[in-house]
């Protein structure tokens, strides 16, 4: 009666252990939803790495084509002026104000 049931016994097991190894196992599911969490985080990482590589690039192209760009970026980012030209600050009054508080120095 054993030698009967122990072929499906070990089929059984066989199956259980397989099934163990599929779920939980070395690249089972759990390991391929975590790889799949992990390839779409580095998807979206790279298309805003990719954006911003075309920024540059257009950067990059604008300053070679002429000199307007590069006039621009020196005057914004430099506060670079042509000769000839005056450069006005205009400073926000209240924010510079001195509080009755600060000492004044002899001579201002």
């Amino acid at each position: 009666m054993i030698r009967r049931w122990l072929p499906h016994v070990v089929l059984a097991v066989l199956a259980a252990i397989l099934l163990w190894q599929l779920e939980r196992g070395d690249g089972g599911r759990a390991q391929l939803d975590a790889l799949r969490g992990r390839v779409s985080a580095q998807a979206d990482e790279n298309m805003k790495l990719e954006q911003r590589n075309q920024s540059l690039a257009a950067d990059v192209a604008e300053l070679k084509s002429g000199e307007a760009a590069v006039e621009d970026r020196a005057r914004a980012e430099l506060g670079m002026i042509k000769p000839g030209e005056t450069f006005y600050r205009v400073v926000d009054g209240a924010a510079q104000a001195p509080s009755d508080d600060a000492p004044v120095e002899p001579g201002q």
